[in-house]
């Protein structure tokens, strides 16, 4: 049976390596936010602003139990769920975690080259983003840092950069 969860801060690639990576071991891939939403036919964002943080985090939690205990799975996790509750020491008793590390640099070209809409960094300018990154990023690493694995991320910036990564993070994980 095979469970692996990714954890990282937003940008890190946990779903640009999650997918390809539950392919090539034939298992599926949940994203933790999509499912989110899917449950609950409404945008995280919709349901951060209608609930708060506090509500937003306690249902994260709550579909983290169900997604977690999945088998065959590969679950890209939002990048604050390792931070609130006992998400993390939870998800290291059911699964291989893994935390997608990343420099500031790095996470701030991948969510310069993102499609999505990241609403806490809205109106900033690169150098305001870089910052952001940088201090917030010094906050989370203590819940990050406690997986099973760290993996190191480069600059996913090509389909040849992100097989690479997913080959070298099966490597490490020896499967």
């Amino acid at each position: 049976m095979i469970r692996i969860i990714l954890v990282g801060y937003m940008g890190a690639g946990k779903t640009t390596i999650g997918k390809p990576l539950a392919a090539a071991l034939g298992v599926s891939f949940y994203d933790l936010d999509w499912y989110i939403s899917m449950r609950y036919r409404r945008s995280v964002p919709d349901i951060f602003a209608e609930r708060g943080e506090e509500g937003f985090r306690d249902l994260e939690r709550r579909m983290l139990h169900e997604v977690a205990e999945f088998e065959n799975v590969v679950v890209s996790c939002g990048g604050g769920t390792p931070c609130f509750f006992d998400n993390m020491d939870y998800m290291n008793s059911l699964a291989d975690t893994v935390y997608l590390k990343a420099t500031p640099e790095v996470l701030t070209a991948h969510l310069s080259m993102g499609k999505g809409i990241r609403p806490l960094l809205l109106n900033k300018t690169p150098e305001e983003v870089e910052a952001y990154v940088r201090e917030s990023l010094t906050q989370r690493e203590p819940f990050y840092a406690k997986a099973k694995h760290t993996f190191d991320i480069t600059l996913l910036d090509s389909i040849k950069e992100i097989d690479k990564s997913v080959a070298a993070l099966r490597h490490q994980l020896g499967i």
